[in-house]
């Protein structure tokens, strides 16, 4: 069979009409069929012409027809296509768009919806002569719409080619997409099946293709910009930088929509790894900030859009019920607040200054909790972030309102903010009261299993979120005095704490309560001093704990730690000189454990089991204490 090639979509089917026609008149004749992307394959067939070839055929021959049925929808005559899935404020565009002498088309529910506003719609099948088909996944993708879309009014030839097939062109698209990402997380899930069902593919194009010839199309996604696109509409002059800006964010809209999908379907791959091969973040903007870490910077929040974080929690997400605009520095303190806050069972409160828990103490009275935390360090607790895992009822609200510093006991505690799972009507009342720029902020509690990012300069480190808890160490003692029971409660609070604290990390606790800290400093021996300095003499008898091993132990910080009275010292281990640590602590009679966190989970019942049984003894695999022996597994 010949293979014709056509300047022209009515040409092209004439031609394809003759060869089916041939095909079915004739049987036992030749037919190439394209098998392949760069082959093809000559097949045998017989057939007779039945009722439903003669009826293909004269479908086929009918174009020429139907291109004359078209009706008129030249050049100068103004269009709008509109296709919504959300159709708020559908009445408000489609009565302003025919206020100003644009003729709409649309699709399925949106066209009856308007129709039921009192709009008048022409169909888009009255413009493509063609039914929607395949349960709706095909609608618009006809030339007859996207050539109307596509045309650049400024190209003759352009215009030559849609008067040619009598295409009209569309000045306006406006367009939003299946509701995918609402579908896929909500509550009652979803198949795999009605998953892809709700991937809009006519919707995408549409919006793109506009987005692309933007410079004579008018593209919108968005319902809150219908009051902007009116009044553009009713202006004389036209503004590109409102047309791009548009186009923009047709871009965006779509580029989100694809996000969400792409990490849809990775999830349902056998792999579903969260360190994928590539990925997009979608991010919204929540809200412009006064200025960034510093006056001179610019800042913005932003809502992080992933399917992985929905009802997810966190900061991100808390409820503002008061105070002050929270600034850059504000969301930093307050999620190094919560997250810290959130890790405990007991009622807890932790106060935070510069994303450092400064104060940290768990009590059944959650009053008292509140009232060592800030004694822990009254200095840095002023001005800081409060954080509790329970509920702020009237009591506690008054306490924080009223509470005198430590120091002197008379100037009252000021923060920045107060963060809590939930208030009672009184309590936020009272709270309000205590300062107009005091922001108090409702959170949930963060999900686990969340992929972490951190910006570097030219790209991004991603790693599993730290969700390691006590119950998942293994606290394996090394030194020949093995701890109390109520000493390994304060070495896994201690861990706790320092898990949060800034590396080089040390943290003093005792009675589930911390006693000092140290952070940050170039060297582990000074945050050791500093958290001794806070502590005093209420270190004595106290759990250390550290949040990377001790690479030296005589005349460093391990045997400083033995000399001022410590308890007991939790560490990872992993130094070369892990020996000189335990020499040093059977030395001066303390308890060392070692975390070994890279170790698999273990239950609480071997964790306790392996204080009061004899323990695996190991330093780099050889040291064995006198008078031990390992014991076999």
């Amino acid at each position: 069979m010949p293979i014709s090639l056509s300047s022209s979509p009515t040409a092209a089917a004439t031609t394809a009409a003759s060869g089916v026609a041939h095909r079915f008149l004739y049987p036992h004749r030749p037919c190439l069929h394209r098998a392949g992307k760069n082959f093809v394959l000559l097949s045998f067939f017989p057939c007779r012409a039945s009722s439903v070839a003669r009826g293909l055929i004269r479908g086929m021959a009918d174009v020429e027809t139907q291109k004359a049925a078209s009706p008129s929808l030249l050049a100068g005559h103004k269009q709008a296509l509109i296709s919504l899935s959300d159709k708020q404020d559908l009445s408000l565009l489609g009565d302003g768009l025919q206020g100003l002498g644009y003729s709409i088309v649309s699709t399925g529910g949106t066209a009856f919806a308007l129709e039921e506003a009192g709009v008048s719609v022409t169909k888009v099948e009255e413009i493509t002569h063609f039914p929607e088909m395949l349960d709706g996944r095909v609608k618009t993708l006809h030339p007859s719409i996207h050539g109307g879309i596509l045309a650049r009014r400024d190209h003759n030839h352009h215009m030559e080619a849609l008067s040619r097939y009598n295409i009209g062109t569309f000045d306006i698209v406006v367009v939003n997409l299946y509701p995918f990402y609402e579908k896929v997380t909500s509550a009652n899930g979803i198949t795999f099946e009605d998953g892809i069902e709700n991937i809009d593919i006519g919707g995408p194009t549409l919006i793109r293709a506009a987005a692309k010839n933007h410079k004579d199309v008018l593209v919108v996604v968005d319902h809150k910009d219908y009051p902007a696109v009116l009044e553009f509409l009713q202006g004389k002059q036209d503004n590109q930088h409102f047309r791009r800006k548009l186009a923009w964010k047709a871009f965006q809209h779509v580029a989100s929509y694809d996000s969400a999908v792409s990490e849809w379907l990775w999830k349902q791959t056998e792999d579903g790894d969260k360190l994928l091969p590539s990925f997009t973040v979608p991010l919204s903007l929540k809200c412009t900030l006064r200025y960034g870490e510093n006056p001179h910077q610019k800042a913005a929040f932003y809502d992080d859009r992933s399917l992985s974080l929905v009802n997810a929690g966190g900061i991100a997400t808390a409820i503002q019920h008061h105070g002050k605009e929270m600034s850059y520095n504000n969301y930093l303190d307050a999620d190094a607040a919560w997250n810290c806050v959130s890790e405990f069972k007991n009622p807890t409160c932790v106060i935070v200054k510069h994303t450092n828990p400064c104060g940290v103490a768990s009590r059944q009275d959650i009053l008292e909790a509140y009232r060592l935390a800030v004694k822990a360090d009254p200095v840095s607790a002023f001005g800081g972030i409060v954080a509790f895992n329970t509920i702020v009822d009237e009591d506690l609200a008054k306490e924080i309102r009223e509470f005198r510093s430590p120091r002197d006991g008379s100037i009252r505690m000021f923060y920045e903010i107060v963060v809590a799972p939930k208030y009672t009507e009184k309590g936020l009342e009272i709270l309000c009261g205590k300062s107009k720029t005091l922001r108090i902020l409702e959170a949930k509690k963060s999900e686990k299993g969340m992929l972490s990012l951190r910006q570097v300069a030219g790209g991004w480190l991603a790693q599993d979120s730290d969700d390691l808890t006590p119950e998942d160490i293994k606290f394996t003692v090394m030194s020949e005095r093995i701890p109390q029971e109520a000493e390994l409660q304060d070495a896994e609070f201690a861990w706790l704490c320092v898990k949060h604290v800034k590396s080089n990390a040390i943290v003093i606790a005792k009675n589930n309560c911390m006693l000092g800290m140290g952070s940050g400093q170039p060297n582990r021996v000074e945050s050791l001093r500093i958290a001794f300095r806070k502590a005093g003499e209420e270190a004595k008898g106290a759990a250390l704990a550290s949040d990377a091993f001790f690479p030296f132990a005589w005349k460093d910080a391990v045997e400083e730690a033995c000399q001022n009275g410590i308890g007991v010292i939790a560490e990872p281990g992993g130094s070369i000189r892990d020996g000189d640590a335990v020499d040093c602590c059977n030395k001066y009679g303390v308890s060392l454990v070692f975390t070994n966190a890279k170790n698999s989970k273990q239950s609480k019942l071997q964790k306790q089991r392996a204080a009061t049984i004899p323990y695996k003894w190991v330093i780099g695999g050889h040291f064995n204490p006198p008078g031990h022996h390992h014991e076999k597994e």
